[in-house]
């Protein structure tokens, strides 16, 4: 998958979403996604702008993690997730990503 492919799909899940309250950027070494979830429902683009929470990763292991092959949990606790800002807000992305 391409960053575009992975921006379409996480454009497609936040569009049924309900806002969360925080926003969120996951920087990756082929750019970056930035998702509002102050916005109702919440908005997906590949804006560089602060963000309440910033989720560091390879793109490698980012695609991984979208695709279903990598547990969020478990690229953290193994080093592949970096976070930071309000770990609270990455709690609550799992049904954006997927």
């Amino acid at each position: 998958m391409t960053l575009q492919e992975i921006t379409a799909k996480m454009k497609e899940n936040a569009a049924q979403k309900s806002s969360f309250g925080s926003t969120v950027k996951f920087a990756t070494d082929q750019g970056v996604i930035f998702v509002d979830g102050n916005a109702n429902p919440p908005v997906v683009s590949n804006d560089d702008k602060d963000a309440d929470c910033t989720i560091k990763m390879d793109f490698s292991d980012f695609a991984d993690l979208i695709g279903g092959k990598l547990d969020g949990m478990t690229a953290f606790m193994t080093g592949k997730l970096k976070i930071e800002g309000d770990m609270g807000v990455a709690m609550k992305l799992q049904s954006i990503l997927r």
